[in-house]
């Protein structure tokens, strides 16, 4: 079972502002990316089109905050950790980290959190929520606070 996954990504010219900051709207972009490539990793559906499976996770919160900037070129390390898991929701927390030589710095430049709840078809053409499936449960697991946790 995975409680933690990380994905690398570089700051290119298109996601900053006039100052070659990154833009705050790419933060929730680069989250999405890692949650995806989480899923992806463990065989896991992000949505699905079957009847009477799992539709997908729709966002119930999306939080940011920022602590140091990111710049065109800087090369980041983008850490999701497990939260907790609810009977129909996840919260996925997410940590921003610079790299160098391919380490992460000690430094957070911005941690966020999105919260998802497991939907299906309602039988009206509309979505409610559904307890996570035993399949899912089984591959995640909630990461030890102390890895997300800083001082």
């Amino acid at each position: 079972m995975v409680s933690e996954f990380s994905i690398t990504r570089t700051v290119e010219f298109a996601e900053t502002d006039m100052a070659g900051i990154m833009h705050f709207s790419n933060f929730f972009r680069w989250m999405e990316s890692c949650e995806t490539a989480f899923y992806r990793s463990l065989g896991l559906p992000l949505i699905s089109f079957v009847p009477g499976q799992v539709v997908g996770w729709p966002r119930v919160n999306a939080t940011c905050d920022f602590r140091a900037p990111l710049r065109f070129n800087d090369t980041v390390e983008v850490r999701l950790f497990v939260k907790e898991i609810r009977t129909r929701a996840i919260v996925l927390l997410f940590q921003f980290r610079k790299t160098t030589k391919g380490k992460a710095d000690p430094e957070i430049c911005a941690q966020g959190e999105i919260t998802a709840v497991c939907v299906t078809h309602d039988g009206k053409g509309g979505m409610t929520a559904a307890p996570i499936p035993e399949t899912f449960r089984a591959k995640v697991r909630i990461a030890p606070k102390a890895a997300w946790t800083v001082e």
